[in-house]
């Protein structure tokens, strides 16, 4: 039985004392978060702001609420994906007097109801990771579109999603694409995503990863971050891609490259990081090895069609957490997570320390918003400054005890005189 209360519904509020020792664990891995908390607790710099999330609630997203309600923000949270919220985390939250609608194991149904609580409070500002949160506003919520000063994007494919909106004329506010800023995509989708996933296919799994075919869907950021870590576990890596400079370059980084239907036929893993929906259908589970695993690290379960896979089942079991064995045609094939994100579904998402870069960059892009106020940016997706991610990246190699050089007054004329020559 959920508990519920005037300003949360989560699974279980007793859980809060074990959330709060995650969350605690999480900031001390999170000093660039932390160090905004300690600086603008004191300014107040977001007094006055009403910030509705939708977005994975784990331990690392409690640090970013945290640290917005330090800040002076009022905040109302749900979760981006129905198997993806700690509990104890959302009860910490609620506990903690945070506005949090959040528990695991959502049906449709729920997922839009907690989406819908965390509007009621008129927000000023909206933090998205696929772009849920924008939608409903857009498709349900219009009236509140006017008061909304703008939002923010965590992923790929809300990204993708919000700039074919804007495209066709039908975005209604502002919105910063905090995926494409440096110190996110290039930490938190290669690193992040790497490590997580094949955290969630160990948990779900418990198999060896050295000597296994393991095919990686999708080139970009995440599925590279896939590829590597798989490679670094002794496993034999194969790349399907639809973008030929993608799939030059896995070629080149040393991975097989080869179309699904050749690659279903020898995976024993399989992994799709695409954001594009039917990149393992029937013909493809019916050519499978017996045993062959397979799961999704993309932002929707889409990309790996359940419907037709059960349609061609003679029967299904869950076998262990996150694991449900299809037997189709008497050979076993094995779906972690129900298709969801199996970082976050079957593990604990992205590590604090990749999650502090990006969480920085969506609290530098909330406040850029709240400061200019109504109308200060354009309708459109925008971009954070290329100098915030080099101060982001400076602050976080402090806190390493990392050192870099720094060019002399005469490298920095060097590098505009374009008179110099041989």
């Amino acid at each position: 039985m959920a508990s519920e209360g005037k300003n949360y519904k989560v699974a279980d509020i007793g859980l809060a004392d074990q959330g709060r020792m995650k969350i605690e664990w999480a900031e001390s891995r999170m000093p660039v978060l932390m160090a905004l908390r300690e600086e603008h607790a004191k300014k107040q710099s977001f007094k006055g702001a009403r910030i509705a999330g939708c977005l994975h609630v784990t331990k690392e997203t409690a640090v970013l609420v945290r640290t917005l309600r330090a800040a002076g923000a009022e905040v109302s949270w749900s979760g981006c994906n129905p198997l993806s919220t700690n509990d104890e985390v959302a009860a910490f939250l609620a506990a903690d007097g945070a506005s949090v609608y959040a528990w695991h194991g959502q049906n449709v149904e729920e997922f839009y109801w907690c989406i819908d609580r965390t509007l009621d409070f008129k927000p000023t500002l909206t933090l998205d990771d696929g772009a849920d949160l924008i939608f409903t506003v857009h498709n349900r919520h219009k009236e509140l579109a006017k008061t909304i000063i703008g939002g923010t994007e965590e992923t790929t494919t809300g990204v993708h999603r919000l700039r074919a909106m804007a495209a066709d004329g039908k975005l209604m506010y502002p919105v910063f694409a905090v995926n494409d800023s440096e110190t996110k995509w290039d930490f938190d989708n290669v690193y992040g995503t790497g490590q997580s996933s094949l955290d969630g296919i160990l948990r779900a799994t418990s198999v060896l990863v050295a000597g296994k075919t393991f095919v990686v869907a999708g080139y970009g950021h995440c599925g590279r971050g896939c590829a590597m870590r798989a490679k670094g576990l002794g496993a034999n890596v194969v790349v399907t891609e639809v973008k030929p400079t993608a799939a030059l370059r896995a070629t080149l980084e040393g991975f097989r490259v080869m179309p699904m239907d050749e690659a279903a036929k020898i995976g024993d893993i399989f992994i799709t990081a695409t954001g594009m929906k039917d990149v393992l259908v029937k013909h493809h589970f019916e050519s499978m090895k017996d045993g062959a695993i397979v799961c999704n690290t993309g932002h929707y379960d889409c990309e790996i069609n359940l419907v037709q896979l059960g349609g061609i089942a003679q029967a299904k079991r869950t076998i262990r957490p996150n694991n449900e064995e299809y037997m189709v045609q008497g050979k076993r094939i094995y779906v972690l997570a129900q298709g969801r994100l199996v970082n976050l579904a079957a593990a604990e998402g992205h590590p604090s320390e990749v999650m502090d870069m990006s969480f920085a960059n969506q609290f530098n892009a909330l406040l850029a918003l709240h400061q200019k106020g109504p109308g200060g940016y354009p309708l459109g997706v925008h971009v954070l400054p290329a100098e915030l991610d080099q101060q982001i990246a400076m602050l976080k190699l402090k806190t390493q005890g990392v050192g870099i050089d720094t060019l002399t007054a005469e490298q920095i004329a060097y590098a505009t005189d374009y008179s110099a020559g041989t």
